[in-house]
């Protein structure tokens, strides 16, 4: 059986084979999103396969909305080709319980699915036609960090965002300034209202969010391709917000067992695929059942209510606080240190990682010891509660496929928030002494050390992808396994980067610190796993 909209009248057949379908009609969905839009996103992954389209699934079926969303890849056609238009826009989603039970569901919220791409001619002018909708209450966003940016390492405008500067709002090449672009034309459209979500796992999603586009804007303003009245239209909260949100879901690669199990049911075109990015895609989406979606309610043309479907909708200072206790404290850095550590140490599986005593032993350290000290309570989330969840539940959970080297992607976007944000804290608190910390500088030497692309056995190592990453590996690129001596200064162009930690960390008091855990990690092979039973 293919997935696709006529298969769904075979409904005996799905439900024989454990599957919720949906329970709305379809076509009337269809039907009236084309008509009038109201929420359209940007970043067709796994992600908003699993949380995003399947929490505006549950008010459909609820009957609180009429209409989907409008899924967008940001710049390749490789998703929606492969995997959209094949099944109609539908993803079966599968979430994996710790029992090793599962929960089948066929999530068909997504009206239509395109690319964002101007020399797709079609899609493109589509979306020029949805963003001048009167109707269209919002744009959503899960792009990753990367998605946002407009500089290099040392602070300077990548090339192709020039290009974008110069060439104006026509024929926008980077992500950012299609955006950018696309909002222009709803300016000129009547200055129509709308929220711009980011979704995305980095602090202060909406104003990063926000300043990428508002940079772009202003220099089409400066540069004659765009009227001064957008930057006005940018900053008016009546016309144009950026709400800051908390996204939280595991969503792994698709795993193998999954495509395994699908095939059995006879289920076709299950086939797990990798694109040119690394990126590995399927037409179904595996993810743990544990969810929360915490956003900053400012929709200045209306929103779903998708408090309904469990989205907790609150104040900005409620989002950052609940913000920073996931991404800074409770959840991601603990990620990241299993990501790192994993990779050197050879395991595939996060699951695999929380069994290792050690590595067990070192998340819960910079969760509990170095973390919670400096945790504001949100109110509508208790840490306590969700760390415990974090390392009791999620992280060992044995069917969640995830493993440490997809988690180890994008890392020099990710550290400045996972880690740097709780050194700075440590260091301007009045009572707190960042020199105390211990755990959070053995996880940036041990990313130092991951650099290198050698395990902790002495072999050959492939890195994960990220945009700064010959940059990066340029900076151990001379530091020999066996020998510490070896270091000399390389790492203190790297350690004193602002822009990477948030902060120098020579001026914290913690770069020689690293350098120490560093040359111990380097001192023979076996070593990381030497330094972990010493310090942890």
């Amino acid at each position: 059986m293919k997935l696709n909209r006529n298969s769904l009248k075979q409904e005996d057949f799905w439900r024989r084979a454990g599957f919720e379908i949906p329970g709305f009609d379809l076509q009337q969905m269809l039907n009236n999103t084309y008509k009038s839009p109201i929420w359209i996103h940007f970043g067709a992954g796994n992600i908003f396969r699993s949380l995003i389209a399947a929490l505006q699934q549950k008010l459909l079926e609820q009957g609180k909305t009429d209409r989907g969303i409008i899924a967008v890849a940001p710049n390749d056609s490789v998703i929606i080709d492969r995997i959209y238009k094949p099944s109609d826009n539908l993803t079966i989603l599968i979430h994996l319980l710790p029992d090793g039970s599962l929960e089948n569901k066929i999530i068909a919220s997504v009206s239509e699915s395109l690319v964002c791409n101007t020399d797709q001619s079609a899609d493109w002018q589509r979306l020029v036609e949805v963003f001048c909708k009167p109707s269209l209450q919002m744009a959503s966003f899960t792009v990753t960090e990367k998605g946002y940016g407009l500089t290099d390492i040392s602070g300077e405008l990548l090339d192709n965002v020039k290009e974008d500067i110069q060439n104006g709002p026509e024929k926008p090449q980077t992500l950012m300034a299609k955006i950018a672009s696309l909002l222009y034309c709803r300016y000129k459209a009547g200055e129509q209202p709308i929220a711009m979500v980011s979704m995305d796992n980095c602090s202060h999603n909406g104003d990063i969010l926000k300043s990428s586009v508002k940079t772009l804007a202003a220099r089409w303003v400066q540069n004659g391709f765009a009227d001064k009245g957008y930057l006005y239209y940018i900053d008016n909260p009546e016309k144009v917000t950026f709400p800051c949100t908390m996204v939280d879901k595991i969503t792994p690669r698709p795993s193998e067992s999954v495509e395994k199990m699908l095939k059995e049911l006879n289920i076709e075109d299950t086939k797990i695929s990798c694109t040119a990015k690394n990126s590995h895609i399927a037409l179904f989406v595996n993810a743990e059942r544990p969810q929360y979606l915490v956003i900053e309610d400012k929709f200045p043309n209306g929103r779903p209510p998708l408090e309904e479907a469990g989205v907790l909708f609150t104040d900005k200072e409620t989002v950052d606080k609940v913000e920073k206790m996931k991404v800074t404290t409770c959840l991601n850095p603990l990620h990241t240190a299993l990501a790192v550590f994993g990779c050197l140490l050879g395991y595939k599986l996060i699951a695999d990682e929380m069994e290792d005593e050690q590595l067990e032993k070192l998340v819960e350290k910079i969760g509990y010891s170095e973390g919670m000290p400096v945790v504001v309570n949100p109110g509508i989330i208790d840490p306590k509660e969700f760390i415990e969840e974090v390392l009791k539940q999620r992280l060992p959970n044995p069917f969640i496929p995830d493993t440490p080297q997809r988690i180890a992607c994008d890392t020099s976007q990710k550290i400045p928030v996972r880690f740097g944000e709780t050194i700075k804290t440590y260091y301007n608190h009045p009572t707190l002494d960042v020199k105390s910390l211990t755990y959070i500088p053995l996880v940036i030497a041990g990313w130092c050390r991951y650099l290198m692309g050698v395990d902790d056995q002495g072999n050959e190592m492939a890195l994960s992808p990220d945009p700064m990453l010959d940059e990066l590996k340029n900076f151990v690129i001379n530091v020999k396994l066996g020998n510490p001596d070896s270091v000399g200064d390389s790492l203190k162009p790297l350690l004193s980067n602002e822009r990477i930690f948030g902060m120098n960390l020579y001026h914290a008091g913690l770069g020689s610190k690293i350098e120490g855990f560093f040359k111990e990690m380097i001192a023979d092979r076996n070593a990381v796993r030497e330094v972990l039973k010493l310090y942890v």
